[in-house]
């Protein structure tokens, strides 16, 4: 599995070597903790953090994502405080996963803007297959 995860270089019109991405059957999901695989704990209560449960459908979708050889990281606005917590908790309930980035910013609304493509998939209760629609985006203009 570590072959598929390998970064392929990359270079622009020039010929010169810009940032190196997988291949395109690898998918780079980066998912939230709170309120997307299991209910949604605030900062301010972390004694909730250890005891709550799992949803059913997010551990055996991304397990099986991870089995199928995509890179799964949790990106979380958990702080570092809470790293303890967090990883014991991911362990205890079995997610298979490549990592865990703390400190996202809170509040929502998100905005990411990046060089390289972006899907954003918005969880709305339960994790199913991904399909394809045609929505509409915000773009930098030409």
């Amino acid at each position: 599995m570590a072959d598929k995860h390998k970064l392929n270089e990359i270079f622009d019109k020039e010929g010169k070597l810009i940032s190196p991405q997988l291949a395109t059957d690898v998918k780079n999901y980066l998912i939230d903790i709170d309120g997307t695989i299991t209910e949604d704990v605030p900062n301010e209560q972390p004694e909730r953090m250890a005891s709550c449960e799992p949803f059913a459908d997010a551990l055996e979708t991304l397990n099986r994502w991870y089995d199928q050889g995509h890179i799964i990281t949790f990106f979380t606005s958990r702080t570092l405080e809470h790293k303890d917590v967090t990883d014991s908790w991911l362990k205890k309930h079995g997610f298979k996963h490549h990592g865990v980035l703390y400190g996202k910013p809170r509040g929502g609304n998100y905005h990411w803007i990046d060089n390289h493509i972006v899907r954003a998939t918005k969880y709305k209760g339960k994790f199913t297959d991904l399909v394809m629609q045609t929505k509409k985006v915000e773009l930098f203009e030409d």
